[in-house]
């Protein structure tokens, strides 16, 4: 049996990210449309993989699929690659990085891609709601989002 992961706090974790992905890239339903939400998840909750905005961009990106599903990251991506032009200057991410005065958190996750994966494969039925709990324990941890 695989050690848990010090990170995250669940057993094969880097191996089931492998074939989330492989579904996600897939773009069939309902994996595909959550690909952004389920890396989002997966760097927060694997902080020593965060790009160099500390998580910001993920956090945004997890917040609005909490407030308003699919329809509200579809807006936050199309702001982003907007905003990606490069006749745009003074860019920032949306959402807070990791806190001042506080590091990013390891462990103590309540749903991580092991629960997600249920036994390994991704089932598609109830996919959506174990990554919508993903992200709400994800954000959990990690406290609110600052504008």
């Amino acid at each position: 049996m695989t050690d848990p992961c010090g990170a995250c706090g669940a057993r094969g974790c880097e191996e089931l990210f492998h074939g989330l992905l492989a579904l996600d890239h897939s773009r069939a339903e309902p994996w595909g449309p959550l690909h952004g939400v389920s890396v989002s998840c997966f760097l927060l909750q694997h902080p020593a993989r965060l790009p160099a905005d500390g998580g910001a961009a993920a956090r945004g990106l997890l917040r609005a699929y909490l407030d308003g599903g699919l329809p509200a990251v579809d807006r936050l991506i199309g702001r982003a690659r907007a905003a990606n032009s490069h006749r745009v200057t003074g860019r920032s991410a949306p959402g807070g990085a990791v806190p001042p005065g506080r590091e990013a958190p390891r462990g103590g996750f309540a749903v991580t891609v092991e629960e997600v994966a249920q036994d390994g494969t991704f089932p598609a039925a109830g996919f959506p709601d174990r990554v919508r709990a993903w992200a709400a324990a994800t954000l959990e941890v990690w406290g609110p989002v600052s504008p």
